[in-house]
This record gives C-alpha cells, sequence and structure tokens, in this order.
C-alpha cells in the first residue's frame, strides 16, 4: 500500500515537473524478469524510472551511502531498493538480485557505475551481464533524454528492445565476454539516448 503511494506520487510528481515522456513501454511484458539498465545523469533518474514503468515489482540497486539516513532507509526499503558497496564484489546482492530474477521481477541498476559515466569515459560494470548469463533474463537498455530543469525542460525515457545472450551463459566466468557484452549494451544506451523520439 505505502509502496503504490510513493508511486503515485512520483508519478505526478514527475509529470508536473518535468513532462515526462515514455517510448517503447511494451518492450518490458508483464510477468517477465528484466534487468533494466539506464544511463545515469542525475539523482532524479532512479524515482523518474520508477516512475515512468508500469510495473511495480521493480528492484533498484542504490549506493549503501543511502541507507544511513533513518527517513532514506525506510524510503529505499518501501521502494524495494537493494544496497550496492561500490568498489566491492558484494555476493550477497548478486544473490539477493538471483532471487528477484527468478520471481520474474526486475532489477532497476545504472551500468555507469557514477552520474555521467558515458562523459567521463567511464568503464561500463559488468554486473548486468553477469546476471543476464547467470539468471537468462534479458537486458533491456534506457536512455534517458533530460536536463532536469523544472517547468522548462521536458524529460525522455526511451526503452529500448531487450538484449538476450543466453548463448553466452556458459561464459559468465569470461571477462573477456563480460567486457564485450557489456560495451554492447553501453552502445544500445547510448544509441537510445542520442535518438530523436
Amino acid at each position: 500500500m505505502i509502496r503504490a503511494i510513493i508511486k503515485f506520487v512520483l508519478i505526478i510528481t514527475t509529470k508536473i515537473l518535468y513532462r515526462v515522456k515514455v517510448i517503447g513501454r511494451e518492450n518490458i511484458e508483464e510477468g517477465k524478469p528484466y534487468i533494466i539498465c539506464p544511463n545515469h545523469m542525475s539523482n532524479w533518474d532512479p524515482p523518474t524510472m520508477v516512475a515512468s514503468l508500469k510495473r511495480n515489482d521493480v528492484y533498484i540497486l542504490a549506493k549503501e551511502e543511502m541507507f544511513i539516513n533513518r527517513f532514506i532507509k525506510w524510503l529505499a526499503v518501501k521502494v524495494h531498493a537493494l544496497p550496492v558497496k561500490r568498489g566491492k564484489q558484494d555476493v550477497a546482492l548478486l544473490k539477493n538480485c538471483m532471487k528477484v530474477l527468478k520471481e520474474n521481477h526486475i532489477v532497476l541498476l545504472f551500468p555507469e557505475g557514477t552520474r555521467n559515466g558515458m562523459k567521463k569515459n567511464g568503464k561500463i560494470q559488468n554486473g548486468a551481464v553477469l546476471m543476464s548469463l547467470m539468471s537468462g533474463a534479458p537486458i533491456v537498455p534506457v536512455g534517458i533524454q533530460a536536463k532536469y530543469k523544472p517547468f522548462i525542460s521536458r524529460v525522455k525515457i526511451n526503452i529500448g528492445k531487450p538484449m538476450n545472450f543466453s548463448e553466452y551463459k556458459d561464459k559468465k566466468n569470461d571477462k573477456n565476454t563480460l567486457d564485450e557484452l557489456s560495451k554492447k549494451v553501453m552502445g544500445e544506451m547510448v544509441r537510445l539516448t542520442n535518438e530523436k523520439i
């Protein structure tokens, strides 16, 4: 109930502030597991993505620093946020994500690892591809086109088609394969971010 109220508030807030336009919602079907990978530009990205997706079973990976504040932690738990220990291998988190995907839910993460990772020429993280190879869940790349200027600029969410890497499932421990597939995901994220919609 609380989660539904929070999502309703996010939908209204983002619509009023940023007149959010969403393309490609049909690429995310009901009752199927997905790993959703948007580009990361602002702290507004996670709530805007949650508000833009029709499904309510979205689990968000969020930096563990967010869970220090009691209220933020309470809010994060209510919206299914999972804490991420950045720069470390987190076996517990991976197990949690596998459980979420096995139950046909959605994992939402930002593979750049930091805001504006593309602009900083940062290396895309391999976590999304690893989860995909381990679970069989496809990756859905997303391009967020936004300046986040309230009442001035419009936010556009460009959802791409699912990328299925099941043919590589036996190579989940091969770093070169993970790097190669992660670059493909990033390439789609860049294309969707730059595509005129």
